[in-house]
């Protein structure tokens, strides 16, 4: 991995945490077969994109996103209006994906407690005016965004990054185990909300704030998805089903 050109030396990763020394994840190969990847995605399923210019065209920005099948990652990082890197649990990276994820700039996460090396590839991210993709929920379930972890609220706090909510519909069926596919030509709709603007926040970062705008990611997420289920008469998916782990 290699460095931004010319943004070694910005003050903002001199910041706490600090991101200067932190190699910016590798972007290249997603930016080069994004075109392709989003023709195979398309001939798969019937894609929709909503609201799209929700998303800012420039600077830094946290995707946060419901969290209901296997397709959502690949979709953010892949199908967005901007190249995104998402935070992915650690766990994807010890099996046939790993190449594949190193290459197209993904950021593997311990989701187990808090993991300094993610949240500094994040900022080095932010920082450099790309975008990161959360999943506050921190694990596939029923999409409802019941509770948000302070994740997200952290990183756009810490860098000033506009927080743009995602929805995603259709991408796994009611009933369906935790990393199933929905069937070919089967409607996947992914709607962006109107995004959220935060305060850059030096350190240090008091909880209470961060616990606030958590909940106001969590609020946004929901207006989105209510306002999504609205317009397409898509529903979410459920629960997985209860003898149905997370193993992937």
């Amino acid at each position: 991995m290699t460095l931004a050109p010319g943004r070694r030396s910005s003050p903002a990763h001199l910041e706490l945490p600090r991101s200067v020394d932190v190699p910016h994840p590798r972007q290249a190969f997603l930016r080069r077969n994004r075109f392709w990847a989003q023709r195979v995605l398309r001939g798969r399923w019937d894609l929709t994109l909503r609201d799209v210019e929700h998303v800012p065209a420039d600077g830094p920005v946290v995707m946060v996103a419901n969290h209901t099948g296997v397709l959502d990652g690949p979709l953010m990082a892949i199908m967005a209006p901007r190249p995104v890197h998402v935070l992915t649990k650690r766990e994807m990276y010890d099996g046939r994906l790993r190449g594949l994820l190193m290459a197209s700039g993904q950021i593997p996460v311990h989701r187990e407690g808090p993991d300094p090396a993610a949240v500094k590839s994040a900022l080095r991210v932010l920082r450099d005016g790309g975008v990161v993709g959360v999943f506050p929920e921190g694990t596939r379930g029923a999409g409802e965004v019941e509770r948000v972890k302070p994740g997200a609220a952290y990183l756009a706090m810490a860098s000033g990054a506009t927080v743009v909510p995602v929805v995603f519909l259709g991408t796994r069926l009611p009933g369906g185990s935790n990393n199933s596919l929905p069937p070919p030509r089967s409607p996947i709709v992914m709607t962006f909300g109107p995004a959220l603007a935060v305060a850059h926040r030096p350190w240090p970062r008091r909880q209470p704030d961060t616990h606030a705008f958590s909940l106001q990611i969590r609020e946004a997420l929901r207006d989105t998805l209510a306002g999504a289920q609205r317009a397409t008469g898509m529903t979410l998916p459920g629960p997985i089903p209860g003898n149905d782990k997370e193993i992937l």
